[in-house]
């Protein structure tokens, strides 16, 4: 398996960003468009002051590939993972060694003993990741997401502190 490092964003780190979002697959991932420095900028910002998450940069041989974090974490001490790798790093391993370095980080140093995470059931690598990182399939939601007006099922996968 591929090696990875997860560490906070930096604001040099805000092209990468850019680059990530401008991949068409991305761009619909954002609430808004992240399409300038100042939008990268703010995205990696926004990171730094919920209580409910964390992002990190993932970073392999020296260079910043990916994102991944874990939000919307709760009372039940359960989080959303999600992930992304810019495009020239995809299908090397290393959303998978993201995933799974940050499952462990969420269960030791926050505590967690539920992630979740889903993707759209088109979206075999997505699976893919989640399933070589520990993620146990458990169901299709149906039509849950809309993009551009269209409906998508998602599948649903969870991994716990005991698994």
């Amino acid at each position: 398996m591929i090696e990875v490092e997860l560490r906070g964003w930096r604001p040099d780190d805000m092209w990468v960003v850019l680059d990530a979002f401008s991949s068409p697959d991305m761009a619909e991932q954002a609430a808004r468009p992240i399409d300038t420095a100042q939008a990268a900028l703010e995205w990696m910002g926004i990171w730094g002051f919920r209580d409910d998450a964390r992002a990190f940069a993932v970073v392999s041989n020296g260079e910043v590939v990916g994102n991944v974090a874990v939000s919307n974490i709760d009372a039940h001490e359960t989080g959303w993972v999600s992930y992304w790798t810019i495009p020239r790093a995809r299908g090397r391993g290393v959303a998978v060694a993201a995933a799974g370095k940050m499952a462990e980080w969420a269960f030791r140093e926050r505590g967690l003993f539920r992630l979740e995470l889903a993707h759209r059931v088109s979206n075999v690598a997505s699976c893919t990741v989640a399933t070589r990182a520990g993620f146990r399939s458990e169901g299709i939601e149906r039509a849950k997401l809309s993009y551009a007006g269209v409906r998508h099922d998602v599948e649903r996968h969870a991994r716990l502190a005991t698994d």
